[in-house]
């Protein structure tokens, strides 16, 4: 009997010693983490055990065994796949719910309006996101578009500017088919029929669209002008008159890597098939990736009877049916670089000699 009980209290003790434990393996902070911190993968389709078994690995829990207990304690929360990214110590319990929220690391990264496939790659670059090189590389990987724009050289016009959340070692493939869907699920809302007409026809109307849309939006940031320049270029391009859109030669000379503003006459005549100084009708494809207000205004363009414009310095332009008027902007645009208004002053009166009135009485 002394032994049974002796037993007894051994299995109570064995038994508030492990419940301890597994109380102080949840509870308590524990993580051998680098200063630099570190990142962990949970997979996906993982079970509770595996994915405890992965912490424990990992030096993130003290106890896969208590980890997975406190986990089945909570049935109805799922643990989140994805990279997590760990800079301190965590008891168990907060790893748990740390996956249970899917607090997975991510990197905000924004596309501006008008940014070209050469800027995001840059920024890209900057921030040490990836290599411009390897960005570059899928940009230029049209393949993913050629049901809306068959022919298009890259993906330029396509990368929808917005902010996107990266992962940790985001790959440069997988970065830009997330562009590119934001961009097809945005235009279902401007034009929902256009990604289907004229599939297989190059240049189809939604490649035209996005291509006149990266005109606009790289010559004005004011959305209440937009309709007004999409206006202008398509009145030049109806015309047969060169476009002269200063920041097709920017494209151009950055595709040659030979951009070094600001841009010179000399710039003008660079050897392009952007270079609409030079060659007649839209450019080959998109110099940029136009923003929603941009794209609706290439879809509605404003009638209108302008044929050109100039800017104002104040962010806006001045705009004009003909060139007579076109040259009075040009020198409103100098005075108003100069200091000066951007009306010139009224020519004073001329002053009568003396005598005058009696002199030319009864003139006729």
């Amino acid at each position: 009997m002394r032994f049974v009980l002796s037993l007894l209290l051994i299995l109570l003790l064995a038994g508030a010693g492990a419940a301890a434990y597994l109380w102080y393996a949840v509870e308590k902070p524990y993580g051998t983490i680098p200063a630099q911190g570190m990142f962990v993968e949970i997979p996906h389709g993982a079970s509770r055990r595996g994915v405890s078994h992965i912490l424990e690995q990992n030096g993130i829990i003290r106890s896969a065994v208590a980890f997975e207990i406190y986990a089945r304690r909570h049935p109805r929360r799922t643990l989140v796949a994805g990279e997590y990214f760990f800079d301190h110590a965590m008891s168990g319990k907060d790893v748990f719910w740390k996956l249970a929220h899917g607090e997975i690391f991510q990197q905000p990264f924004t596309v501006h309006e008008g940014d070209t496939i050469f800027d995001i790659a840059a920024n890209l670059e900057a921030a040490k996101y990836m290599k411009g090189s390897e960005f570059l590389e899928a940009a230029r990987d049209a393949s993913q578009i050629q049901d809306i724009a068959p022919g298009a050289p890259t993906l330029e016009g396509f990368l929808f500017p917005a902010t996107y959340n990266l992962p940790h070692n985001m790959k440069a493939r997988d970065l830009t088919a997330m562009m590119v869907r934001n961009f097809r699920e945005e235009m279902q809302h401007i034009a929902p029929n256009l990604l289907n007409e004229g599939v297989g026809l190059p240049p189809s109307p939604v490649f035209r669209a996005v291509t006149l849309a990266s005109l606009v939006e790289s010559e004005t940031p004011k959305p209440e002008e937009r309709p007004l320049v999409a206006g202008v270029y398509t009145n030049r391009q109806l015309k047969g008159m060169l476009l002269q859109c200063d920041p097709t030669v920017v494209y151009a000379l950055k595709q040659q890597n030979k951009y070094n503003p600001p841009l010179t006459f000399a710039d003008l005549r660079v050897d392009s098939p952007y270079n609409t100084y030079v060659h007649t009708g839209y450019p080959p494809g998109p110099i940029g990736n136009p923003g929603e207000s941009s794209l609706r205004a290439a879809l509605h363009p404003a009638q209108t009877d302008y044929l050109y414009f100039v800017a104002n310095t104040q962010g806006g332009h001045f705009f004009a049916a003909t060139l007579a008027e076109h040259n009075q902007n040009v020198a409103k645009y100098h005075r108003l670089l100069n200091g000066q208004p951007a009306d010139p002053p009224p020519s004073p009166a001329p002053i009568a000699a003396r005598g005058s009135a009696s002199a030319h009485k009864g003139k006729r």
